[in-house]
C-alpha cells in the first residue's frame, strides 16, 4: 500500500475524466479515503481467487499480485489481476470484478483502468473478466470481452496522470 500510496495506479486513473476528478483524486492520496470497503467489496476479494482459477483454466493467463511501473516513469503503477507472455511474444493482462448488474457495456472508469495497465506494463490486449452476483450468489459462469490497446486512450491518460502529479507536488511543497 505504501508503494501504491507514492505514484499514480490505476485504480487512481480510472477515476480521472475531468478537472474536479483531478482535485478529488489528489486529495484522496493526500489525505486518504474514507471508503474503507462493504460488502460488494468484500463479495469481490472473496470471489476473485476463484474467478482468476476460471481465468487461467480457460485462457492461460497467470494470477498476479505484483506492483508494475513503467518503464518511462515509475510513478506510473499498475497491479493488474493476471499476466501472462504468449508464445509468440505479447504480453497480454486480465482485469476481474463482480457486479450486480448486467453490462451491456464495460464502465468507463473500467477501460481507463484496463488501458492503464496496458501502458503501463507495455500489453497489446487485455481481458476483462466479471462475474454477476444476485445477492453476492454467483448467476452463472464468468463473462469476458478482450480490450485492445488503444494509443489515443493512453496518451490521454497519461497527461490526466501528469496533471494529477502535478497537482499533488503543488500541494506537498
Amino acid at each position: 500500500m505504501r508503494a501504491r500510496a507514492r505514484g499514480i495506479t490505476a485504480t487512481d486513473v480510472a477515476k480521472l475524466s475531468t478537472p474536479r476528478s483531478i482535485e478529488s483524486t489528489a486529495f484522496e492520496k493526500l489525505h486518504g479515503s474514507r471508503f474503507s470497503g462493504n460488502a460488494y467489496t468484500d463479495h469481490g476479494r472473496a470471489r476473485e481467487p476463484e474467478i482468476a482459477a476460471w481465468v487461467l483454466r480457460e485462457h492461460g493467463i497467470t494470477p498476479s499480485q505484483a506492483l508494475f511501473h513503467a518503464e518511462g516513469d515509475v510513478r506510473h503503477l499498475a497491479t493488474p489481476d493476471g499476466v501472462t507472455l504468449r508464445a509468440h511474444g505479447a504480453l497480454e493482462l486480465a482485469e476481474i470484478k463482480t457486479t450486480n448488474k448486467e453490462w451491456r457495456s464495460i464502465p468507463r472508469p473500467y477501460l481507463r483502468q484496463i488501458w492503464w495497465q496496458q501502458y503501463v506494463l507495455g500489453a497489446e490486449r487485455t481481458l476483462m473478466v466479471w462475474e454477476r452476483h444476485e445477492n453476492f450468489v454467483p448467476v452463472g459462469d464468468p463473462e469476458c470481452r478482450w480490450i485492445d490497446r488503444d494509443e489515443s486512450e493512453i496518451e490521454r491518460l497519461v497527461k490526466l496522470a501528469g496533471q494529477l502529479i502535478d497537482v499533488l507536488i503543488a500541494r506537498t511543497s
